[in-house]
């Protein structure tokens, strides 16, 4: 899939500049990447915020067009208001058609609910990965990729080299062995784990504050 979204030069920069922008509707971004130099570029907040409310964005080519030129590119990164439902920043990257591009792509689980594992032994599929890094030409990028969980029984996982890929489309993975991506568990075990997430430590730093020597004193004497 392929979106088609317009953008304008931006000439100012500056964060006031940026807020100033921002209070007219806009989006403050950049594109980046290939022989030409980066662009600084402003968007219509409504146009990328319904943009971004679609999965498949933030994971397919975007053509799009700067005061009338045309650009191939990829979102990679997008920055939000901490608690306002506002657009700050977003980060583009030229890509070539010609030259293959890596990308996080999500995956979509379908068909748990018949799996043997789940409809006659009881359990529920759990999933160990979310998303898949791939490699392949622009225009055989994929919004998703399904994983079909129908044949897996209880006990039993799919592994990354068993999913059926898009042609032209290969995994990137750095890891060792071959990683679960989904299998069927018992219901219980599955709380458990989860449970054992919860309660996992959390590192926290704790800063210490000395007293003025005074007080210290002041305390030791009523002592």
């Amino acid at each position: 899939m392929q979106f088609e979204i317009n953008a304008y030069k931006r000439e100012l920069q500056g964060s006031s500049a940026s807020r100033r922008l921002r209070r007219a509707g806009r989006v403050p971004g950049i594109i980046y990447g290939g022989p030409t130099a980066p662009q600084m570029i402003e968007l219509e907040h409504n146009v990328i915020f319904q943009a971004l409310r679609k999965e498949a964005f933030r994971s397919s080519v975007v053509n799009m067009s700067i005061d009338g030129t045309m650009e191939m590119c990829l979102l990679r990164d997008v920055q939000m208001h901490a608690y306002k439902l506002q657009i700050k920043h977003v980060d583009f990257q030229r890509i070539d058609a010609t030259h293959a591009i890596h990308q996080k792509v999500p995956l979509h689980f379908i068909n748990a609910e018949i799996a043997p594992g789940v409809k006659l032994g009881g359990g529920m599929a759990h999933h160990g990965m979310n998303e898949l890094d791939v490699t392949c030409l622009p225009k055989d990028l994929p919004s998703f990729i399904e994983v079909d969980l129908k044949d897996l029984g209880m006990g039993e996982s799919l592994h990354l080299s068993q999913l059926k890929l898009p042609a032209g489309v290969s995994v990137v993975f750095h890891g060792e062995g071959d990683p679960v991506v989904a299998g069927i568990v018992m219901i219980g075990a599955a709380a458990a784990e989860e449970a054992e997430t919860v309660a996992a430590p959390v590192e926290t730093q704790i800063t210490t504050e000395k007293k003025p020597a005074a007080e210290t004193e002041k305390k030791a004497d009523k002592k």
